[in-house]
């Protein structure tokens, strides 16, 4: 299979990265990489699903990752994998001889990762899988390395073998459900519904956390699971990481005013910073606190920052809001079309094998050890009653629907075109009849129904 081919299976089945901004995987097939990076590094704490999904479909992730690189002529096709992830390794190291060798056929092997955070972060995983360190605010195709993570591996298999577009989803549902599980439902089903699927909420205020508990986002029950959605974090609202999370930009600064005592704990512990980016929280703290700006350095260095929240929920002594302060700045520099400015790396620091952070004590930090069980998965589909489709679930254009209220469509069926550009199909989720179209949405009501 080309290139050419590859991209078109992808972009038409919908096939964007499962977890983080969702970048379509067609726009990662580039002839200049020779590197590629499975990686399961599974970054947040109580998220299960990539460690499961690569354990139960070893055999079809596997067949992706290598048709990738042979089709892109890669050299190498590594698995970044924790190294605590026992019998996830045993699975993949079964299947790995099983794969067909061809002349191209790149070198494949497993590199175990240390349980630390943010592993998954693909700059932090190229440095550990690969020694070679992304330039500042550049992208990884510039040192020939391009990153898939395990569900949308196993979305590109669907797509190829089983000619399946993306119309469910894997997420992991913790925190205070009756039975943490890690459920496999359609695109569009309501957060309520998937609790539900836990056996219910156990708390009487709950606050639903979707995504990891570092990096993701606050939202609503009514709000739809869409291809990006790894986890739905079921907390009380008096949890102390609602209120850190929920902490306001005006109190970030006053309280940073008068408690930051420069200590530089944020940015010695910031694994960007680690690697030799130019990013040194202490400093924007400083300024920003201080209203200083006779330096603009920085505050234009805050676009260099992975928002991965260390500096915020473990590194601050002071329980100050570094990242808040630090998101709040960069959305206005780039609403003010001010772009990263250019930088070379300085070399990684030899201290950062003494200052990761290891998941146990994050966990602990932030209060979820108690949350920290097994959340099986079980990896038949659900139904869904009614699904909302979001026609821009993906980096780049939105897709533009192409059915009108009162259509019958099929699971599968095109909802949404791509547009021009970088974009992707949207797919219905289930068989059922469209009862509302926006140009933001596609709302189905399922035939069970």
């Amino acid at each position: 299979m080309d290139r050419t081919e590859l991209s078109e299976i992808l972009r038409a089945g919908g096939v964007v990265g499962a977890g983080g901004a969702g970048f379509p995987t067609y726009g990662k097939l580039s002839d200049k990489t020779d590197t590629i990076i499975m990686n399961c590094a599974e970054c947040e704490p109580l998220l299960r699903l990539h460690r499961q999904l690569l354990r139960d479909h070893a055999r079809e992730i596997l067949k992706a990752f290598v048709l990738i690189a042979e089709t892109i002529r890669a050299k190498e096709a590594i698995i970044g994998i924790k190294e605590e992830y026992e019998s996830t390794i045993r699975a993949v190291e079964d299947c790995m001889n099983e794969l067909t060798k061809t002349e191209h056929t790149p070198i494949l092997r497993i590199h175990k990762l240390p349980g630390v955070y943010p592993m998954g972060d693909e700059v932090v995983l190229i440095y550990e899988t690969t020694g070679r360190v992304v330039r500042p605010g550049g992208l990884p195709v510039e040192c020939g390395v391009a990153v898939f993570n395990v569900e949308t591996l196993y979305n590109v298999y669907r797509a190829v073998w089983n000619k399946q577009p993306v119309t469910d989803k894997c997420v992991t549902v913790a925190g205070e459900v009756e039975n943490p599980i890690t459920v496999r439902v359609p695109i569009g089903t309501p957060i309520r519904d998937v609790t539900a699927m836990a056996g219910g909420v156990t708390t009487d205020h709950p606050v639903y956390l979707l995504g990891g508990p570092m990096m993701g986002n606050f939202g609503s029950e009514y709000q739809p699971v869409t291809k990006t959605t790894n986890a739905v974090i079921v907390l009380p609202k008096d949890h102390p990481l609602v209120y850190r999370r929920n902490n306001r930009f005006s109190n970030a600064v006053a309280r940073a005013a008068s408690s930051c005592c420069q200590c530089q704990t944020c940015t010695d512990l910031c694994p960007r910073h680690a690697l030799g980016h130019p990013i040194e929280p202490h400093l924007f703290m400083r300024a920003a606190a201080n209203r200083d700006t006779r330096d603009p350095e920085p505050f234009l260095n805050t676009m260099f920052c992975s928002s991965c929240g260390l500096c915020e929920l473990f590194s601050c002594p002071q329980g100050l809001s570094p990242r808040t302060m630090i998101g709040e700045y960069k959305s206005e520099l780039r609403k003010a079309g001010v772009k990263p400015p250019e930088a070379e790396a300085s070399p990684v620091r030899e201290s950062r094998e003494y200052r990761r952070v290891y998941e146990e004590r994050l966990t602990a930090r932030l209060g979820l050890l108690k949350y920290d069980t097994e959340a099986p998965l079980d990896d038949a589909v659900r139904p869904a009653k009614e699904v909302k489709i979001l026609l821009s679930q993906h980096i780049g254009a939105p897709a533009k629907p192409c059915v009108k209220t009162g259509d019958r469509v099929t699971c599968g069926q095109v909802v949404g075109t791509a547009a021009e550009g970088l974009s992707v199909n949207v797919h219905s989720s289930v068989n059922g009849t469209v009862t509302e179209v926006t140009d933001r949405s596609v709302l189905i009501v399922a035939d069970n129904q």
